[in-house]
């Protein structure tokens, strides 16, 4: 079994066994403005699909009991209403649109130019491309969160304010910040008032060692688990001899369907891995970048070691894994609607051919 591209349909030596997959699309093969126009749209959509499950993530991270998503789920619907899966969403989608643009430059440009300098030196197609996808996950997840750590600072203070209402006896949906914010701006200035410039940036380095491992191992699984499902597919064809024939029986050419299908299979894989290895430094960015310590009637931003302690009190290792269910969720949804349009985007982005 082998893969090739669609360039290389012309080639009369092709297998019964080869799958026929598009070619990867290079940076400097894309309209750049038609690019970001495309995906600042496309994004946003997925980004107001998938908030809700941040949320839920968020309230469990920062809760010092135990509360299953379908209890969370219930009480914020109940007490908050529908709005109470978007808190915050205003704010967030402001920070996505300029995140979301560094993310997709950094990650192409990286790829782009590291491929081909590792093909360059010797290396074999599926070492460079899997070397190449892990380092372009570490530059676009730091590049991304020079916006996004602010962002995400402002939009979660927001997303765990609850109510105050006296009838919430469980406690689920209580403010978990003592602070109270009308609006992004406000606590946007709150903020400033409080901590300063630096406030914004609080949980920046957790972030990094959250996001950096965090999409170089999820781009190189997704790059693996993606060669790897081909290649069992290319096998099946191979014996069964069924699917879509090219060049007069030799190969096989997977329609949009079984694309996006792969794609979709590969992005929730490297999602569950990504999720479970990255988990607790998650858990601890979000507790940093929320959550505040009273000393002497005075408020006081959380330490590193202070996080800890009280997580190990909470529950150890345990604790750091609250939300795993709704990240992985979000995580995998999000993976899928995005390797898919951004490969759709990729493929509307192409510039013409002179």
């Amino acid at each position: 079994m082998s893969l090739s591209t669609t360039k290389d349909d012309s080639s009369s030596s092709s297998s019964s066994s080869e799958v026929h997959i598009p070619a990867e699309i290079d940076w400097h093969m894309l309209d750049k403005s038609k690019f970001f126009f495309l995906g600042a749209a496309l994004f946003s959509g997925v980004s107001a699909a998938l908030y809700p499950m941040v949320v839920l993530k968020t309230r469990q991270q920062c809760s010092s009991a135990q509360y299953s998503c379908v209890n969370m789920s219930c009480a914020i619907m109940r007490y908050e209403g529908f709005k109470g899966f978007y808190k915050g969403f205003g704010t967030s989608l402001m920070g996505t649109i300029p995140a979301r643009a560094l993310y997709m430059a950094s990650l192409e440009v990286t790829k782009s130019n590291v491929g081909t300098a590792l093909v360059d030196y010797g290396f074999s197609d599926t070492t460079a491309t899997a070397i190449a996808n892990a380092a372009a996950g570490v530059t676009s997840a730091m590049a991304a969160q020079l916006v996004w750590t602010p962002i995400d600072v402002v939009s979660q203070r927001l997303m765990v304010q609850g109510c105050n209402s006296t009838t919430n006896t469980k406690n689920i949906v209580t403010n978990l910040n003592p602070e109270r914010y009308r609006n992004g701006f406000d606590a946007f200035r709150k903020i400033l008032c409080a901590d300063g410039a630096r406030g914004f940036y609080r949980g920046f380095g957790i972030s990094i060692l959250t996001y950096a491992p965090s999409n170089a191992v999820w781009w190189t699984s997704y790059s693996m688990v993606h060669r790897l499902i081909w290649g069992a597919f290319g096998s099946y064809m191979g014996k069964n001899n069924e699917g879509n024939l090219v060049n007069g029986g030799c190969g096989f050419r997977p329609d949009s369907k079984t694309m996006v299908a792969v794609q979709g299979l590969s992005a929730v894989m490297a999602s569950g891995v990504s999720a479970i290895v990255t988990m607790p430094f998650d858990t601890i960015k979000t507790r940093l970048q929320v959550l505040d310590n009273e000393e002497s009637g005075r408020r006081k931003p959380l330490t590193f070691m202070q996080t800890v302690k009280n997580l190990v009190n909470e529950g150890g290792l345990h604790a750091c894994y609250r939300g795993l269910g709704p990240r992985w969720v979000s995580m995998s949804m999000s993976a899928t609607t995005m390797i898919t349009t951004y490969e759709f985007l990729k493929r509307m982005s192409t510039k013409s051919k002179e």
